[in-house]
């Protein structure tokens, strides 16, 4: 049985949880179940917020599929051993690591209707994590009693209190929305539910002479090509990774993506230059099943491995910018806006639903902002 070493530190202004362990597939499915889990490329690890009773939820989700050894993590902060053997937490701690008998009733009456509707898998595990820590800080009351004062109570003493993330926030206020849709309390006022006010933040994106150089790079003809086809299709990351052979329509120079975000169908062009590298790639790799695949053949491409391509590529050229692959996606719909292409061919390209998403780019685009001259010019 693998070990996982528990460890602690700060990470972008909050305390976290460091999970370390060797790469596992087992594993690392289980570690996603665990709500704010995230991977760290600074510290080669996953972490998690830490909260008083994390220690507990992370021995319940690897039970009996690894040990936990506690040891750096309890002696390196007095204050985290201190909230562990700590009979009662503060407010902010889930009262209970038990899901009452009617509760848990509920709870797989809204699982197998989330089911049956066809949510992704992302989206219910997702909505089940946020409903399952919800239950659990009102271990003590049934679905019934639990009124829209307990909800604001939850965001107050629990989410905020742990300095969870607006983001977080959201997605657990999504959850209880359509939970309490479900099952019907009369208690809860859905549309009194408030969500939380969220930052408005722009998208990042580079000049066209970043792109080229992060692109080129690469000598790997494997790892240009993943980053090139990202950029030049507008691509998410699993889009990438989930393409097949077959996906490619090399007479009409399009990509079929197939069942991306929201379960949508969309087509995006496809360059000759891209699809000129696309038949030397094919020509070298001879991908069978999926079109960018792992070191076992017919296995989809890791994530991370991609990550860690972009993060070598910048290295290569001394990029200080905290550069994501999502980047190249927003970089590649900032210049299709710069080149004059029409703002609905562009949603239609990057497959959202709403214009109002597609309208931020207006904002990262240069084109006109950098035709205005400074009153200080005319001085």
């Amino acid at each position: 049985m693998q070990t996982i070493i528990l460890d602690t530190t700060v990470h972008k202004q909050r305390q976290v949880v460091l999970l370390k362990f060797p790469y596992n597939d087992q594993l690392i499915s289980l570690v996603r179940k665990i709500p704010t889990a995230t991977w760290s490329n600074t510290h080669r690890a996953w972490c998690v917020n830490f909260v008083p009773e994390i220690s507990g939820t992370i021995k319940d989700t690897f039970s009996g599929q690894a040990e936990i050894d506690e040891t750096l993590f309890l002696s390196k902060n007095n204050d985290v051993k201190n909230a562990l053997h700590c009979r009662h937490y503060v407010a902010a701690s889930i009262k209970n690591n038990e899901i009452r008998e009617a509760s848990l009733q509920q709870f797989e009456k809204f699982k197998w209707w989330l089911q049956s509707k066809r949510y992704s898998e992302s989206t219910i595990r997702t909505y089940l994590d946020a409903i399952r820590t919800f239950f659990k800080y009102y271990s003590t009351l049934s679905v019934q009693e639990i009124n829209n004062d307990h909800i604001i109570d939850f965001n107050n003493n629990y989410i905020l209190s742990n300095n969870l993330s607006a983001s977080f926030q959201n997605q657990v206020v999504n959850a209880i929305k359509l939970f309490y849709k479900v099952v019907e309390n009369k208690n809860i006022e859905i549309d009194l539910i408030h969500r939380p006010k969220r930052a408005r933040v722009l998208p990042n994106v580079l000049s066209k002479e970043e792109v080229k150089e992060i692109l080129q790079v690469h000598k790997n003809t494997k790892h240009r090509m993943m980053l090139s086809l990202i950029y030049s299709c507008g691509l998410r990351c699993n889009e990438l990774l989930s393409l097949k052979p077959l996906d490619i329509d090399s007479k009409r120079n399009l990509i079929i993506i197939k069942q991306a975000k929201g379960k949508k169908d969309r087509i995006v062009p496809l360059s000759p230059k891209i699809l000129e590298m696309l038949r030397n790639y094919y020509v070298a790799f001879k991908p069978t099943n999926f079109l960018f695949e792992g070191q076992k053949e017919g296995t989809k491409y890791d994530s991370r491995s991609l990550q860690m391509v972009l993060k070598h590529a910048l290295n290569k050229v001394n990029c200080t910018k905290p550069v994501t692959l999502h980047w190249l996606r927003h970089s590649y719909a900032t210049h299709l806006l710069e080149a004059g292409t029409d703002l609905r061919y562009i949603q239609e390209l990057l497959g959202h639903s709403r214009s109002t998403t597609t309208e931020i780019y207006t904002h990262v685009s240069t084109k006109n902002i950098q035709n205005i001259t400074s009153p200080f010019d005319t001085l």
